[in-house]
């Protein structure tokens, strides 16, 4: 059951603690939450590229040390082929971009349009089918690194406004929308730029549901994108009704991802870092483009929130305190007991691995033991205990040292630390093991 509480009150009491942990009468530890800045997976300030030319490995390299940045939004503009199948270069245009952030240590964002005229072209219905079709042996092969794809390929910028071809209208957005949905893997969800396309497209204003929640159908996978956010009262069209769809968003995205950027303020539109904060809380903003609108992000950083928001966005899970045994039987039990607080704006969205490691403090070996709760479900302002019996068996006598890690479910990416999850805990992060966060806690298995 998650236990309600604010982060503020947490972020307050950890005033006057030491870096150390405190270990309780009971046998149990609390651990003091960070306020550092550092990057995790799959949220944070993003970087976004339209360019026609390949994305440069040496600028992707620097993104997590120097921005703390582990997203890029990637838009593909299918300008030379409105009329035509997409050829094998572009193909492999595209599949270089994407090899690029996975060496960088970066996950995309995905967008496919075809003009950034407002006056300009988009293609077919049949010809987006059929781009969709080839599009997908590469959503399938590049799974792992795609964090999410914007629905895209109508009208301007991928938007779905101003489409040449009449391609902006409900019959034609479901079609769209839903195709895409049926040549991406399950696991990827997509994004809409407003909350009326998506319940135009389902027949239904509610959000998703728990038991809907990462059940793989159609409408769990759909969230939202906002590209003028913090503009104006309907952010420049996006809101019709804005209060209900607004909290229509905020219920949604539970399960689902919003992110965007902002736009230049109409009106005299407020803002500045309380309605920033306010709504980014409100709507579970999981990332948010670092190079639009300047003038808005030059603000926040002057007034000393831009910091902030890249503490929070997204996730921000931390250890609070655990109970755990020090010693147990070869082939026993171990009953774990371990509070873990989100303190960040949004929930994960993508599934993870979540482990318990034991190290032999003798030889550095690793045992691993996977945990069945899906971490996912750690809600903005929860906390939740991890309270599972694990299984021993096969873990050999010995002094260990027990590590929480949360890796990244794709093979090929599992023993990457730039894709393990960090808590924000001080003095428990070590890079050993492909990053893992440190318990500060012995077991000996006798």
């Amino acid at each position: 059951m998650a236990v309600w509480i604010f982060v503020g009150i947490l972020a307050a009491c950890k005033k006057g603690k030491s870096s150390a942990p405190e270990v309780k009468p009971d046998g149990g530890i609390t651990y003091e939450l960070s306020t550092e800045v550092f990057p995790n997976p799959e949220r944070g300030f993003t970087k976004t590229f339209t360019i026609r030319t390949a994305l440069s490995p040496a600028s992707l390299n620097t993104f997590r040390q120097n921005l703390n940045t582990t997203l890029v939004v990637r838009v593909f503009y299918l300008e030379n082929f409105k009329d035509k199948a997409l050829d094998q270069a572009y193909l492999d245009f595209i599949q270089t971009d994407l090899n690029t952030m996975r060496n960088a240590g970066l996950k995309g964002v995905i967008r496919f349009a075809y003009t950034e005229d407002m006056t300009g072209t988009d293609a077919s219905l049949a010809i987006v089918q059929q781009h969709l079709d080839q599009l997908k042996p590469i959503f399938e092969a590049n799974k792992d690194i795609i964090a999410f794809v914007q629905a895209g390929f109508i009208g301007a910028y991928g938007e779905w406004h101003d489409s040449s071809n009449g391609l902006a209208t409900a019959d034609n957005e479901k079609t769209v929308l839903l195709k895409l949905l049926s040549v991406l893997p399950v696991d990827i969800m997509v994004q809409v730029r407003t909350p009326l396309q998506k319940q135009n497209v389902f027949g239904t204003a509610a959000p998703v549901t728990e038991a809907q929640g990462y059940s793989g159908a159609d409408i769990a996978r759909v969230g939202h994108h906002n590209d003028c956010f913090l503009s104006s009262v309907d952010d420049y069209g996006t809101y019709v009704n804005a209060s209900a769809e607004k909290q229509y968003i905020s219920n949604d995205a539970l399960y689902v991802p919003v992110g965007g950027e902002t736009c230049p303020p109409l009106n005299g539109y407020s803002n500045d870092c309380a309605q920033g904060r306010a709504q980014m809380k409100l709507l579970r903003w999981t990332y948010l483009n670092m190079d639009y609108y300047q003038p808005t992000l030059n603000a926040w950083k002057a007034s000393g929130c831009f910091d902030e928001f890249n503490r929070y966005l997204g996730h921000r899970l931390a250890l609070v305190d655990a109970v755990l045994p020090s010693t147990a039987p070869v082939n026993g039990s171990l009953q774990l007991g371990i509070n873990i607080t989100n303190a960040g704006y949004a929930p994960l969205y993508n599934k993870k691995n979540t482990s318990l490691i034991l190290k032999n403090k003798a030889t550095g070996a690793y045992s691993e033991i996977k945990l069945a709760y899906d971490i996912r479900k750690i809600k903005p302002a929860t906390t939740v205990k991890l309270d599972e019996t694990l299984s021993l068996s096969g873990v050999p006598a010995g002094d260990y040292a027990l590590y929480l890690r949360i890796a990244d479910q794709a093979t090929g990416l599992k023993d990457r630390i730039e894709y393990a999850v960090r808590l924000a805990n001080t003095d428990t992060w070590v890079t050993d093991n492909g990053g893992m966060n440190d318990l500060k806690s012995s077991l000996k298995i006798l």
